[in-house]
């Protein structure tokens, strides 16, 4: 047998035994803080047509989709998004609505690229998505409940940058670049290459005072003070609007009490062509990337049969489960199996101990006693895999009850009891 195959693919792992409790754990306190703001959890396939994902909707690249074909030739993707996903369930399912209506989703996201530096290719995200509204309170909303759900994973400190990619647009038309012109400073910045984009606008003849624009636009990042800044550079009407737009929301999340977690970025720009008005992302220590990726996309659903604004927001649950591990913030697991060892003659003995305490909410777990296995190795493989309490049926009808909550060597306190006079007392 070729022993690669034991191995994963690049860019995938296996999660199991603690670290996938503690994900667990975290992924439902997020999709708890997600139910407590009214947004009802929804499941999408895995795998889509690759339509959902093209081009023109402005999603991820072809190339970087893992695309097959399904029995009758058509090209279907797994899905490496979930926003067009929930936009074109929403249109489906929601087509004549005209009140807002509230996604929650939690799943894994498959992008086929090698430049992802040492990232998964494979990663669980879990998200939000309000459809139908198009104010600046749906704004605040979103990263209002960004902040509790943050919080409610455990972290303490984070920041949310906030961006508006129509500052960027006006910026642009201000300068008439076309749309190719636009496309490739949107990518120069994106990948934070500020050279070349004074490179290639110096190159392609634009104006000086608007050259410099582009340049300062970079830099402008930080506290609300960086807006008066912003407001000062522009004078087109779409980025003056945009820059007051984001006044506004600093004024309600200020509100909230939310304004420490929060700073502003308005040469922040996405990959994803869809997004039409604020942008946000949030970082925190230990990890080099955002672990919260979001923002208005009010033209998306359009492409599905429906004319709706919408805005949302999807959590990197592994990059989060890293920086909790890094801070050490990442819930504690405690012990919560059971585990029966029993001798053969004790089988049924041990079921019906099982059932009992199954029944009073225990996880259990019934092993037969192995002939060249002594209680330590059980003992050590308890501490390994979350068992609690190790109870050993012997063939003379003894309870032996060792406690591995409270202790981690091999001296363990044992309680004896007769076995039929145990099971009475549990019963």
């Amino acid at each position: 047998m070729d022993t690669r195959l034991i191995h994963t693919p690049e860019g995938v792992r296996d999660i199991y035994g603690n670290e996938l409790r503690k994900k667990n754990i975290v992924q439902t306190n997020l999709m708890n803080a997600f139910d407590s703001f009214g947004y009802k959890e929804i499941q999408t396939p895995v795998f889509e047509f690759f339509d959902v994902f093209s081009k023109e909707i402005g999603t991820t690249k072809s190339n970087e989709l893992y695309k097959f074909f399904d029995k009758e030739g058509n090209t279907l993707v797994l899905r490496p998004d979930f926003t067009p996903s929930m936009a074109r369930c929403a249109a489906k399912y929601y087509l004549e609505e005209d009140i807002p209506v509230r996604f929650s989703y939690c799943g894994n996201t498959f992008t086929n690229t090698s430049e992802l530096q040492g990232k998964l290719k494979e990663v669980t995200q879990t998200g939000v998505e309000l459809i139908g509204d198009d104010s600046s309170c749906a704004d605040a909303e979103l990263i209002h409940l960004a902040v509790k759900a943050l919080k409610k994973s455990g972290l303490k400190e984070f920041q949310i940058s906030i961006g508006e990619i129509e500052f960027f647009k006006g910026l642009c038309s201000e300068a008439g670049l076309s749309e190719e012109m636009e496309s490739q400073v949107r990518e120069l910045i994106s990948n934070k290459n500020y050279f070349g984009v004074e490179e290639y606008i110096t190159n392609e003849g634009i104006d000086k005072k608007k050259a410099e624009a582009f340049l300062k636009v970079t830099e402008l990042f930080g506290s609300y003070e960086c807006l008066d800044e912003a407001q000062s550079l522009v004078s087109n009407e779409k980025s003056l609007k945009a820059v007051k737009r984001l006044k506004k929301l600093y004024e309600t999340l200020k509100d909230f009490g939310d304004e420490k977690y929060v700073s502003f970025d308005l040469g922040m720009v996405s990959k994803y062509n869809y997004y039409t008005g604020i942008i946000f992302k949030a970082y925190t220590y230990g990890v080099g990337d955002a672990i919260l990726k979001g923002g208005r996309y009010d033209k998306l659903l359009s492409y599905f049969g429906k004319n709706a604004p919408a805005i949302g927001f999807m959590i990197l649950l592994d990059d989060l489960m890293v920086a909790l591990n890094s801070q050490k913030l990442a819930p504690q697991c405690e012990p919560y199996i059971e585990y029966i060892l029993y001798d053969k003659s004790m089988y049924k003995d041990a079921v019906k101990l099982a059932d009992r305490r199954r029944e009073l909410g225990y996880s259990v777990e019934c092993v037969a006693f192995g002939e060249e296995k002594t209680i330590k190795d059980y003992v050590r493989y308890g501490y390994n895999n979350m068992v609690s309490r190790l109870y050993r049926l012997t063939s003379d009808e003894k309870v032996l009850v060792y406690d591995l909550a409270d202790d981690s060597g091999d001296e363990l306190p044992v309680d004896n009891y007769d076995f039929k006079a145990f099971l009475r007392r549990e019963e």
